[in-house]
Order: structure tokens, then sequence, then C-alpha cells
């Protein structure tokens, strides 16, 4: 009996240093279309009445799917790990937005 083994599919991901770098958000706004989730990231400082999107990710929905199941399984286990993330004080009535 003879075995075949399957070749798995490899991906080379490169990381160049400025993106390695990151950028720190402090907000996170989502929108949608039928076709494309959109994730803009921003960094709000603190008796500024502007913010600027630093970073927009567009995606399909089922990726952004895999990503929503993705950091569900990440925070699962850092809370395994360091404990529950509290979620901060409610916003007060009256705010809008369905900013994250």
């Amino acid at each position: 009996m003879s075995e075949t083994k399957k070749k798995e599919a490899s991906l080379e991901i490169q990381l160049d240093d400025a993106v390695a770098q990151g950028t720190y958000a402090n907000l996170m706004v989502v929108n949608h279309s039928e076709t494309e989730v959109m994730l803009d990231f921003v960094f709000v400082q603190p008796h500024t009445p502007r913010a600027k999107v630093s970073s927009r990710i567009i995606a399909s929905p089922r990726q952004a799917k895999r990503f929503m199941m993705a950091l569900k399984d990440s925070l699962t286990r850092y809370e395994e790990v360091f404990g529950p993330i509290d979620w901060p004080v409610q916003a007060p009535e009256g705010s809008k937005g369905k900013s994250h």
C-alpha cells in the first residue's frame, strides 16, 4: 500500500521595519457595505477635538469573520493567563456612535 503525502502550501510573510513598529490606536470604527468590512484605527488624544485615522483595513466579510474568531480565541487565551479584561465605565446617556 503506497502513501501519498499532501504537499502543504507554505507562505512566507515578510514584515518590514516600519510596519513592525506598529501603530497605536485607542479607537476603532467599524463600517461595512454588502461586499466589504472596513476597520479604521484611530489614536484620540485627550482634550483634542480632532483625530486622524492612522490605519484602515478593508476586508471581505468572510475574512472579517475569520479575524473576529481569531481575535476572540486570542483574547480567551489572554484571559486564561492574565485574568478577565474589565469593561470600562459605560458611556454617558445620550452618547452617539458605534465606535469600538
